[in-house]
């Protein structure tokens, strides 16, 4: 009798299931998924946030402020240079293992001067960054 690909020495029929048709549904739905969720979480909705209910305290030895007239404070001490300001960023950055930078910004100050803050603490290395906020029910 001549061998078949469908049937074992013993002339049982395989009962196995073929499980890789079922594997390549789920990549494929994998991957539609990501797609998705990417063109999804792109999207932003412009709102105004004054203030916030939620959040809360973040420990951290570097504090940047920017006042309403964009000048710059890194822990309390005023920088007109930017090139000044990064350098003591470093200064205070290399005093901890994982420098973490809280920065805070005046609420009626233009935006840019909140960026401006940002890009000085990435400049100095420091990517993890926290913009501090006031409470809701604070006046």
């Amino acid at each position: 009798m001549a061998g078949s690909l469908y049937k074992d020495d013993d002339d049982a029929a395989i009962t196995d299931i073929n499980v890789t048709p079922f594997v390549d549904v789920v990549l494929v739905l994998l991957v539609v998924f990501m797609i998705t969720a990417k063109l999804i979480v792109a999207r932003g909705v412009e709102i105004d946030k004054p203030k916030t209910a939620t959040g809360g305290a973040v420990q951290s030895t570097l504090r940047v402020s920017v006042n309403k007239e964009g000048q710059l404070y890194v822990n309390g001490d005023m920088f007109v240079d930017d090139a000044k300001a990064v350098e003591r960023i470093k200064q205070i950055a290399a005093t901890t293992d994982k420098p973490k930078a809280l920065i805070a910004g005046s609420r009626v100050g233009a935006y840019g001067n909140v960026m401006r803050a940002i890009d000085l603490v990435q400049q100095a290395g420091i990517t993890a960054i926290a913009l501090e906020n006031r409470p809701a029910d604070e006046k």
